[in-house]
């Protein structure tokens, strides 16, 4: 049975009463390739957007882990402010050895608790991914994110957190997935917004000039949002593919 094809216009993402949006990624910098310009075209409109980080990165630049992990808060901070975010969530989970499991199950649970999101975005984390083999942490922080997501509107699930720490379930009402090869649906942005997110990533100074012939953000993130503006029908766009909840 062959799949359903995505059609040629992909369908612009149903916002309606859309007040906060949670964003989980496993490190600093993964919202910038992209993601980051739909961010920046929420926050415009009034939504709340809270990046929850499950690692700090540390691991992530030939310089000692004790000297990147503040460093990497630090650029991720100006990343947050290039594109409207004020609450940044930072995890201390191990940069290089997220471990798929109930700990951090339970850790995103309580932030989807806390944040009580109407959507909740992550990243694409199928084994293959951007003509490669997907990092092992982007794996393990969508899969998690993705039960996660669906723990948080359990209440026989960590009870825990309702027990001692006050925090009721929660239903969102979708998760998106950012920078899946089969997208669903299209948010447009504006070129306003594809600038913030260039500048979002340009903020990660230090992590930019650490990756070996990384390109210059503006060369190339104009290119993927435009790349999406052509599946959505309009000059740019983020894809996504929505699970309903």
């Amino acid at each position: 049975m062959t799949e359903n094809p995505v059609p040629a216009t992909l369908p612009t993402l149903v916002e309606d009463d859309v007040r906060r949006i949670l964003c989980v990624v496993a490190h600093p910098d993964d919202m910038e390739y992209g993601a980051s310009a739909a961010v920046a075209a929420w926050t415009a409109a009034g939504i709340e957007v809270t990046y929850l980080l499950l690692t700090r990165g540390e691991a992530g630049m030939a310089e000692a882990p004790e000297v990147v992990a503040p460093l990497r808060e630090g650029e991720q901070r100006a990343a947050c402010a290039a594109v409207g975010v004020r609450d940044l969530r930072i995890l201390e989970h191990p940069d290089g050895m997220l471990t798929a499991g109930l700990a951090l199950r339970r850790d995103i649970a309580r932030v989807v608790r806390q944040v009580r999101p109407d959507l909740v975005l992550t990243a694409n984390f199928e084994v293959e991914a951007y003509g490669s083999l997907n990092q092992a942490d982007h794996r393990v922080a969508g899969l998690a994110a993705a039960d996660a997501v669906r723990d948080a509107a359990n209440p026989w699930v960590f009870r825990e957190l309702a027990e001692q720490e006050g925090l009721e379930a929660w239903h969102a009402r979708a998760l998106l997935v950012v920078g899946h090869p089969r997208p669903t649906h299209a948010r447009p942005v504006q070129e306003e917004q594809v600038r913030a997110s260039v500048a979002s990533l340009s903020a990660h100074v230090a992590y930019l000039r650490h990756v070996a012939d990384h390109p210059a953000p503006e060369a190339f993130l104009p290119e993927i949002l435009r790349e999406g503006g052509a599946e959505a029908g309009t000059a740019y766009a983020v894809t996504l593919r929505v699970l309903h909840l």
